[in-house]
């Protein structure tokens, strides 16, 4: 019998290996999703499609705690920003929203906010609900009335100052109205294209033998990416606020009435924007929204639900990448029928291959789409589609179908199954599915040509100049490419020796003799290399490209270690699963098995040591800081257990966390406090035994609060 594919199979009938793999091949397909559609605006998965894997990602990570990744898509959001443009940190991050699909599932978020709250079924709550708008996130600042900047969402942490370009919009005051305006403020919401202008410019592009927009959403995104202020101009883009960032001062009391003053400043407020009081408004509401989708001028794909008091939406706070408070019902996937007309092969990063389908254009929706993931090679027989089938694709938003499968009859004349290819199409080495303990393959079949296939060592090196690592202004993804193309760079310390290989060549060969380069730019690139030789110890293990760890776990690492010798020799040390620092890695809050064994093996690997040596010649990480120096617990490392009464664990943790707290999942010689709560067993006991600070959790609120 035929394995059956892991991503066919449900989430409870998986093993903690297959889970393993599958969460790895998730973790790589969402990422590289979020880079196409928010940095590129090139998306490659339909809405649904991607929320698929978000939510298979997040029931794989609920049923396998243990196992998931610090680069999990959980801690992500957005993409970095591009590097066309000058990057603002925001002030107060801009995050993401957890999906709803069903009415049941807005059902379950209003239980779930009770249950949090502690509010009973007849406790007031109310809800707004808005479209949810399809375009791009920004944020305009205002310091005494006058707008300062505006940013992209990027990857939630910093964006892209896009200021001149915010400034053409219409429907953004550059001068708020009125007398009650904050002396600070941060006005979010949402740049779209209106339909009608939408079409318009297609018109124009048409007659004048221009380039035509698949889309709202993707012309929006590239109208405000524009470098020429003027071209943003002339596409009169429009803009709904909805939110806000920094306030020096609060708005109001509730969701809906900060709005409403917001909309008072001069900003346009959606005026479908509602509040209600049940469930059953809300969903009624919704269906109300979805009804008159298509008479709107401006793409919507769901409704967005939000807590109304603000008091309400602190308590509730965070979790990961989205707010308690809110949630986005998504509307559903539309269909339509075209041909499968080949099977393209993409190596990523880590060598994974990736078949991507293209297909004979179609309007689903109304909008044009071509491409389409398969996922992997398991996907492709599970589904059995061939090159030269008529396919069923599925549309979710305003981004590309996934191939729900093949429409055949008894007069379908069909081509030879797909066979996947077992040699790289880049370099020509051998591809292969790794076997796991248990003697299954994994899903994804990758390229054994490391280094020596360009498609990785290219990638390898995008990943460590990239923003959120090692970030060299003006060695992005294009001069990286060229180098390696050119044989300049081959590995990462390479990078560092750039200059004093310039200087040896002759007269016309130097950099900045070369095309797009003069004396200027050549030597700010020496420079912004030699700018990094001190950089982060976060950053510096975040750009070693470790697999599993992501940057959240390279924070973790930097501040549990402190340095980078410290986290190498202990590293070297946990190659003993019997030692101490072993049982140290695997208590850090955070870092299950699966990530601890991925950092040791790399460590203790002869060929990753030549590499970190190499570049350590010319790069020191530097040591890490606490959080917060000034605190009672700074430095300490504290453990929590037993069942907490006034704080949640994760509120607990990031609290500690926030306060220079080293927090652990298990007791050693090590631990300086445990905080114990009714339930205690083991840890408790263990903690008695090595002489351990013992504390009750209004102890420790007590402590952290003077």
């Amino acid at each position: 019998m035929d394995r059956i594919s892991l991503r066919e199979k449900p989430v409870d009938q998986l093993e903690a290996d297959e889970a393993k793999a599958e969460l790895t091949y998730l973790a790589e397909e969402i990422a590289e999703a979020d880079r196409l559609y928010h940095r590129e605006d090139a998306p490659v998965l339909t809405d649904g499609q991607y929320d698929a894997l978000r939510r298979r990602n997040s029931a794989l990570e609920l049923r396998f705690p243990t196992l998931r990744r610090e680069d999990s898509p959980t801690f992500r959001v957005g993409a970095a920003p591009s590097e066309k443009f000058a990057k603002i940190t925001h002030v107060v991050p801009m995050l993401s929203l957890d999906n709803a699909f069903s009415d049941e599932d807005v059902s379950e978020f209003g239980a779930r906010v009770r249950r949090f709250l502690g509010l009973g079924r007849e406790a007031a709550l109310s809800i707004t609900a808005e479209p949810k708008i399809d375009g791009l996130s920004a944020s305009i600042r205002y310091e005494n009335g006058e707008l300062v900047y505006g940013v992209t969402r990027g990857d939630g942490t910093v964006g892209e100052d896009i200021t001149a370009n915010i400034k053409t919009i219409a429907s953004i005051p550059n001068r708020l109205k009125g007398d009650n305006i904050p002396d600070v403020v941060e006005v979010r919401g949402e740049v779209y294209f209106p339909r009608s202008e939408f079409l318009a410019l297609n018109e124009r592009q048409a007659e004048s033998g221009g380039k035509t927009f698949a889309n709202p959403r993707n012309a929006a995104a590239g109208s405000l990416r524009q470098l020429d202020a003027e071209i943003t101009r002339s596409r009169n883009l429009a803009f709904f606020a909805y939110a806000w960032g920094e306030v020096s001062e609060p708005l109001a009391e509730t969701q809906y009435e900060a709005v409403q003053r917001i909309g008072s400043w001069g900003f346009t407020v959606n005026p479908l924007m509602q509040r209600h009081d049940s469930i059953e408004g809300l969903i009624e509401h919704y269906h109300a929204i979805e009804a008159q989708r298509s008479a709107l001028d401006y793409d919507i794909d769901g409704v967005v639900y939000k807590v109304d008091r603000l008091d309400l939406q602190g308590r509730l706070g965070f979790v990961s990448r989205a707010p308690r408070w809110a949630i986005a019902h998504k509307f559903p996937a539309e269909k339509a029928i075209t041909r499968l007309l080949e099977i393209d092969i993409q190596v990523g990063r880590t060598g994974a291959l990736t078949p991507v389908a293209k297909l004979e254009p179609v309007t689903v929706g109304g909008v044009v789409v071509s491409n389409a993931t398969l996922h992997n090679e398991d996907e492709i027989v599970r589904k059995d589609v061939r090159v030269g089938d008529i396919v069923t694709v599925q549309r979710a938003g305003d981004v590309i179908p996934q191939i729900l499968g093949p429409v055949l009859d008894e007069n379908s004349e069909r081509g030879e199954a797909y066979v996947f290819p077992t040699v790289c199409p880049v370099c020509g080495s051998h591809a292969v599915r790794e076997k796991k303990e248990n003697g299954e393959l994994d899903a994804i079949r990758r390229c054994t040509g490391g280094l020596v296939c360009r498609a990785q060592a290219v990638e390898q090196l995008k990943h460590f100049v990239s923003r959120n690592a090692m970030d060299i202004d003006g060695l992005g993804e294009k001069q990286v490419t060229a180098f390696f193309e050119q044989g300049m760079i081959r590995n990462a310390a390479d990078i560092f020796h750039l200059s004093e290989m310039d200087a040896q060549k002759g007269r016309g060969e130097r950099l900045r003799d070369m095309d797009g380069w003069g004396p200027t730019s050549a030597r700010n690139l020496f420079a912004a290399i030699d700018e990094r030789r001190d950089v982060e110890l976060h950053r510096f293990i975040f750009a070693l490209g470790i697999r599993h760890v992501g940057e959240t776990t390279a924070k973790l690492l930097g501040r549990y270690y402190g340095s980078f010798a410290a986290l190498r020799e202990a590293m070297k040390a946990a190659g003993d699963a019997n030692s101490d620092a072993w049982q140290d890695l695997l208590g850090i809050d955070g870092i299950g098995a699966i990530v601890a064994r991925s950092i040791v093996e790399f460590f203790n690997e002869e060929h990753n040591e030549e590499v970190i040596d190499a570049l350590l010649q010319e790069v020191t990480p530097q040591e890490a800081e606490a959080v917060q120096t000034d605190s009672s617990v700074s430095g300490k490392t504290v453990v929590f257990t037993g069942s907490l009464e006034r704080l949640s664990r994760t509120e607990a943790k990031n609290q500690a966390e926030s306060l220079g707290a080293k927090v652990s999942g298990s007791v050693s010689k090590k631990t300086d406090i445990l905080v114990a709560g009714p339930g205690a067993g083991s840890k408790l006991k263990k903690a008695q035994e090595l002489e351990i600070t013992i504390m009750t959790e209004d102890e420790w609120i007590a402590l952290i609060e003077g």
